[in-house]
């Protein structure tokens, strides 16, 4: 219990810590550079005391629950049992680790859905196109993504291949698609390969990685642990400049 209570101490010190500077900025860039007062000072800062409490309660959420339960599935999902890994003493292959890689896309495209962040880009992004970017059709793109992204993740690492050939190839695919993909949908496209690195899908995604490099024989945690989120961020990139160059194509066999 007193471990217990020390760590939540230690995160909201920290957290204090780490909002303060923020604050500083804000209030001494409208004090001394705007030179006007703050409209509703009790509202801002209750609402700068909401921002403390949800950012301690998310890190000991994080602590408590989302690390050790993305560490705890890789741990399980790596179990011998449940790959049937061959007994003959022959080596164990990539196609071993298939509940891996169902579980890598099924947490990488249902969190991506929940991503509050792409959420809130997928409104802005519906109101200001009126309408012609769906909101659930750039969800759901980001989340295919993300799922595939992070099921080629979870290969590399149990693979041992380096990442720099995935992200090298996945960026020449990217510059190539930005060339024909509708110019309305490339920034889009690209900013969606930042939100969807966010509160939700992060915590789980590096525990993923973090717990499935820790269990397969050979593989370093520094070393192969890491690069998921480089694959969650890349590859909807991809899927939200492929939705829109189907949709685009789709439109004109239509109008054909």
């Amino acid at each position: 219990m007193n471990e217990a209570l020390q760590h939540f101490i230690a995160i909201t010190v920290g957290t204090v810590l780490d909002v303060l500077p923020i604050a500083g900025i804000l209030i001494g860039f409208q004090f001394l550079v705007l030179r006007r007062p703050i409209k509703n000072p009790k509202e801002v800062l209750f609402g700068f005391l909401l921002v403390l409490v949800g950012l301690v309660l998310f890190l000991e959420g994080l602590d408590l629950a989302l690390f050790p339960l993305g560490e705890l599935m890789a741990n399980q999902l790596t179990s011998p049992t449940l790959l049937d890994l061959p007994t003959d003493g022959s080596l164990v292959q990539w196609h071993h680790y298939f509940w891996v890689y169902l579980f890598a896309a099924s947490i990488g495209f249902s969190t991506t859905i929940a991503e509050p962040s792409l959420i809130a880009v997928a409104i802005k992004a519906n109101q200001v196109s009126a309408g012609a970017i769906s909101q659930w059709g750039l969800r759901i793109a980001v989340a295919i993504g993300v799922a595939v992204g992070i099921a080629l993740g979870c290969y590399r690492i149990i693979s041992g291949t380096p990442l720099h050939w995935y992200i090298m190839v996945g960026y020449v695919v990217v510059i190539v698609q930005t060339f024909y993909a509708p110019r309305s949908i490339i920034a889009l496209a690209y900013d969606s390969g930042g939100v969807t690195t966010s509160t939700v899908t992060v915590p789980l995604v590096a525990a993923l990685g973090l717990g499935l490099s820790s269990n397969i024989p050979g593989r370093n945690p520094v070393m192969d642990g890491f690069g998921l989120i480089a694959f969650a961020s890349l590859f909807p990139i991809m899927s939200v400049m492929a939705y829109a160059q189907l949709s685009e194509w789709r439109t004109a066999r239509k109008n054909r």
